[in-house]
């Protein structure tokens, strides 16, 4: 399995062509289509299914693709990091990050080193706690910043002084929204829109003191912005944390704040022992320097 070869498969996996893909690499269509039954004959099974308009991919291609696009984008950063000019501070800082008012830190940190060294650039992947700590494990993001984080076994970590409060979006015709907070009793009988990362978290789920199942879940989401517009449409009422979205001066929803306060810490977290490039060692300077500047929250 040769990195070249995969990736000419997650070129012909985006075009969804092999006559496309052939034309994007400058190789023969023969050639590629040579290349890809080779790989087929590696696993021992098809990862295209050949259609009218094009190709599809099989069960196997789309986990061909998943792996195949962590390995190209991991051989990738590894050797950007071997390349870079040991004199010079240049290259890349991958992080990965929840939905989060915590961001602000990363973007202060970041804005640090961009004003001292301009060639270093910055990479963030969204994702829910699962997701990025998979990346981090993996070795495809330098950072994490985590919501709730709790594993100091397998990482080195840095919290920062602020902690995100649990509320919910409602919109401002609802019976909520005059309210200045949100008891359990409640939620009884309101359509509910759920982060798939609270859920994963026991902070709302502490907070409710009886079981989910008791709840109208009406939905869950990973993006708030998106849930915010199911909101705004009537379709329930989303918990989320505080900041995310915009509910001053003429907007149509407004966050309720939970009661008892419900609050999740923020972590900044890295494998233990890395090999940081410059460019990474730079930026957890200038983030726990923020972080000692900034008042807790």
């Amino acid at each position: 399995m040769e990195l070249r070869v995969l990736r000419y498969f997650l070129t012909i996996a985006r075009k969804g062509s092999i006559t496309g893909a052939a034309t994007e690499l400058h190789l023969s269509q023969p050639a590629l289509s040579k290349q890809l039954k080779d790989l087929e004959a590696e696993f021992g099974k098809p990862l295209l299914v050949r259609e009218p308009r094009g190709v599809a991919l099989t069960e196997g291609g789309m986990l061909l693709r998943r792996r195949a696009q962590e390995i190209v984008d991991l051989a990738d950063k590894t050797e950007a990091e071997l390349t870079a000019d040991e004199e010079s501070v240049e290259g890349d800082v991958h992080i990965g990050c929840g939905e989060t008012q915590g961001m602000r830190f990363i973007a202060r940190a970041a804005r640090e080193v961009r004003e001292r060294y301009p060639h270093v650039r910055f990479h963030l992947f969204s994702g829910n706690s699962v997701e990025v700590a998979e990346r981090l494990d993996k070795g495809l993001v330098d950072f994490g910043l985590f919501v709730g984080f709790s594993d100091t076994g397998r990482y080195s970590q840095l919290d920062l002084p602020r902690a995100d409060e649990l509320g919910l979006l409602v919109r401002c015709d609802h019976p909520l929204a005059s309210r200045d907070f949100v008891e359990p009793a409640d939620l009884a009988n309101v359509p509910l829109l759920v982060s798939r990362q609270s859920l994963e978290r026991d902070e709302f789920i502490g907070w409710l003191g009886h079981p989910m199942e008791e709840l109208d879940i009406a939905g869950t989401y990973n993006l708030v912005f998106n849930a915010s517009i199911m909101v705004r449409e009537g379709c329930g009422c989303a918990v989320c944390l505080d900041g995310l979205v915009e509910t001053s001066g003429e907007s149509d929803v407004r966050f309720v704040p939970l009661a008892p306060k419900a609050e999740s810490h923020l972590t900044v977290a890295w494998k233990k022992y890395p090999a940081f490039s410059k460019p990474a060692e730079r930026f957890l300077d200038a983030l726990r320097r923020t972080a000692c500047r900034a008042e807790p929250v």
